[in-house]
């Protein structure tokens, strides 16, 4: 599949890159194509692109707090989860939000 998301934490300086990293690193192993953006401390960072969203199949927001800018994402199929959860298990995270978006695509 292909995946654009946005990691952002409280503070944006932590969380935020280790969940994107752990995403990329993981979504790749899988199979997939991802993209995450990061909003945090620096700003926003591996900004997301129009191009991107389109071709995307869903859209993971892991944050703790408010997106910048999620209108973006309007029409789109949106999976939020806990930032905190992807830091240690993007894996299982990934694998969920797939499995989630097959069975709606197959309804």
């Amino acid at each position: 599949m292909n995946i654009v998301g946005v990691t952002s934490c409280i503070a944006g300086l932590a969380h935020t890159p280790m969940a994107a990293k752990s995403l990329e690193k993981e979504g790749g192993r899988l199979g997939h194509q991802i993209k995450i953006e990061q909003q945090g401390a620096m700003g926003i960072m591996n900004r997301i692109t129009d191009d991107d969203i389109q071709a995307a199949d869903f859209v993971l927001i892991a944050a703790d707090r408010t997106i910048e800018e999620e209108e973006r994402f309007a029409g789109k199929v949106i999976i939020r989860v806990k930032i905190g959860q992807c830091v240690s298990h993007a894996s299982d995270v990934i694998t969920k939000c797939v499995s989630a978006v097959e069975a709606r695509l197959n309804k």
